[in-house]
């Protein structure tokens, strides 16, 4: 029987409780083995923010993750150069490790690009997507997946560096081991 393994892809810039919630979530609804998180290089579908480097966001994740050891960290997209594509990604796991089967976990606003994703087509009969309610998304779709009801958390990545940026607390939001990097490494300031 093939090890059940969920993706849960981003650029974690930072990571937040936000994305540890939906794994866990997504981890037991869908009975799924275990969560690796796929921080990536360069995603087609946003500009490149070279203040935090990626490595320093990889340090950020693994502080994230550290607590639960049914979340790992899959770093294949951070090893390659340039834009990081979800069938490329895709395609060379599953030839590395035949014997795991892939769930793709994307939120409401991934479920709605999902139409403009490169190869898609081709990519729905590689991997099985799982999606996650997001507010103000309405989590539609042509296109066939799971869905898994999560805690609706308006945190985003964003929302933590514009905090940051204007000083304003973000205890609670991040896990311990993010703020103290954040803090000690002066980021998003």
């Amino acid at each position: 029987m093939k090890r059940k393994v969920g993706l849960l892809g981003g650029t974690f810039n930072p990571p937040h409780i936000g994305h540890l919630v939906i794994a866990q979530q997504v981890l037991q609804k869908a009975q799924l083995d275990e969560i690796r998180f796929l921080p990536n290089q360069v995603p087609p579908h946003k500009r490149s923010d070279k203040t935090v480097s990626a490595k320093q966001r990889l340090r950020m994740l693994e502080g994230s993750v550290s607590g639960n050891p049914d979340f790992k960290i899959e770093k294949i997209e951070l090893q390659r150069e340039g834009v990081s594509y979800t069938y490329d990604t895709i395609k060379e796991m599953t030839k590395r490790d035949p014997e795991i089967e892939y769930s793709f976990i994307i939120g409401g606003d991934m479920i709605e690009y999902l139409p403009n994703w490169f190869r898609i087509d081709e990519l729905m009969e590689m991997v099985h997507f799982i999606g996650v309610n997001r507010p103000d998304y309405s989590c539609e779709t042509p296109y066939r997946l799971q869905f898994v009801e999560v805690p609706d958390l308006s945190i985003s990545s964003s929302f933590i560096r514009e905090a940051v940026k204007n000083n304003e607390s973000i205890r609670y939001l991040v896990t311990d081991e993010v703020y103290r990097i954040i803090k000690e490494e002066k980021l998003y300031g």
